[in-house]
C-alpha cells in the first residue's frame, strides 16, 4: 500500500523570486492526486521538493517518519527509494535499449541477479504494454511509448509513492486517454500513492481522487476532486473551463482593471458544471483499494465541504452503489 505524504508550510524561492509559499496539504495513502496550475506556477518545483531534490526555505515534507526537507541526507536518500519518478520527456538514455533503460535502477541500486532483473523488467513492460519492444532504442519509438517506458522504469523498484511530471506533454488526445487509463490501472494493481502534475483538463476531470491548484505563489485549494470540479473560485473555474475571462493571463495574472472590465461583460453562469465520472480500472483489473478508503475519509469531512461539492460527492457515492442518483 502507498504511504501518506504530509506537506506542511512549504515555501520555496529562487533568489528574490518567491515560487510558492506556505503550501500545506496531505496526499492520502494509496490515492491518486493531481496538482494543476498554469505554466510557470512551480508545479515541477513542488514535485522536486517532495522527493528532496530541491530544498525549500521553510516547511516540512513528512514521509514514513522522515522529513524530506530537514532530516539528515542519509535518511532522505533512503526514503527516496520509496519513490518512482516519471519525468516529462521520459528521461531515457538514447543509446540504451528500452530493456536496459528500464533495468537501469535495478542495476544501479540493487544487487539482484540478471535473471531477477529480467523477470522484473518484463513484468513492468507488460504492465505498460511494451512487451515486444525490449530491444528498441528511444529514438525508434513514438512519444507515447517513451512515456510508457519512463513509467515502467519508475515502477521497477516497487515504489510506494509515484510522482508523474506532466505525463501528457507531447501526446495527442487519444494517447492521453490511453495514458489516463493506464495510470488508473496501475493504481489498481499496486495501490501506490500517486501525484500527477498536469495542466491537461481531461486528466484532471477523469483520473484523480483529489485535486489541488497552484496560482499566484499559493495553493488555491486541495481536496476531493469534487471540491475543485464544482468550485466557483474564479481562477479554478477559469482554468477548468479553459476560457480567457478570469485572473489567468497570457504571461502573468491580470490586473484589477482588466478583471473588472471582464466582469461587466460576463453573463451569469448556466448552473453547476457537469462532473465527468472518474475512470474505473479496465476489465480484468482488480478493484482499486483506494476507493473504499477514500469513501470513508470523504464521508467524515462532508460537513466541511461547500454545498455544491457535498452534493457532487453524495451523488457519486449513490451512483457507485448502483442506485439511481436523485434529480
Amino acid at each position: 500500500m502507498g504511504i501518506e505524504v504530509v506537506v506542511d508550510g512549504l515555501t520555496k524561492s529562487f533568489g528574490k523570486q518567491n515560487i510558492w509559499q506556505d503550501v500545506t496539504l496531505t496526499l492520502p495513502a494509496g490515492e491518486v492526486s493531481v496538482m494543476l496550475g498554469p505554466s510557470g506556477t512551480g508545479k515541477t518545483v513542488f514535485l522536486k521538493s517532495i522527493i528532496g531534490l530541491l530544498k525549500p526555505e521553510r516547511g516540512r515534507v513528512l514521509i514514513d517518519g522522515v522529513d524530506m526537507v530537514n532530516s539528515p541526507e542519509r535518511d532522505v536518500y533512503e526514503t527516496r527509494k520509496l519513490f518512482g519518478l516519471m519525468f516529462q520527456d521520459g528521461a531515457l538514455f538514447g543509446s540504451m535499449s528500452l530493456f536496459d533503460n528500464i533495468a537501469f535502477p535495478l542495476r544501479e541500486h540493487t544487487r539482484k541477479k540478471e535473471s531477477e532483473i529480467r523477470r522484473t523488467v518484463m513484468e513492468r513492460m507488460e504492465m505498460v504494454g511494451l512487451v515486444g519492444a525490449e530491444r528498441k532504442l528511444p529514438g525508434e519509438i513514438s512519444g507515447g511509448m517513451r512515456k510508457r517506458a519512463g513509467l515502467a522504469r519508475a515502477l521497477v523498484l516497487d515504489p510506494r509513492i509515484i510522482l508523474c511530471d506532466e505525463p501528457d506533454s507531447g501526446l495527442d488526445p487519444v494517447r492521453t486517454a490511453y495514458l489516463s487509463q493506464l495510470l488508473i490501472d496501475l493504481n489498481a494493481q499496486i495501490d501506490a500513492t500517486m501525484l500527477i502534475v498536469t495542466h491537461n483538463l481531461d486528466i484532471a476531470a477523469t483520473v484523480p481522487d483529489n485535486m489541488g491548484m497552484l496560482f499566484r505563489r499559493e495553493l488555491v485549494a486541495f481536496g476531493p476532486r469534487e471540491l475543485l470540479l464544482t468550485s466557483e473560485e474564479p481562477v479554478v473555474a477559469q482554468f477548468l473551463s479553459g476560457r480567457r475571462e478570469g485572473p489567468i493571463g497570457m504571461s502573468e495574472e491580470k490586473d484589477a482593471a482588466t478583471l473588472a472590465r471582464e466582469q461587466l461583460g460576463r453573463s451569469a453562469p448556466d448552473g453547476p458544471r457537469p462532473i465527468a465520472p472518474q475512470l474505473e480500472p479496465s476489465p480484468g483489473m482488480p478493484e482499486r483499494r483506494a476507493v473504499g478508503r477514500r469513501r470513508e475519509r470523504v464521508r467524515a469531512m462532508l460537513d466541511t465541504l461547500p454545498e455544491a461539492a457535498r452534493a457532487a460527492v453524495q451523488q457519486s457515492f449513490t451512483q457507485a452503489a448502483g442506485e439511481v442518483a436523485p434529480r
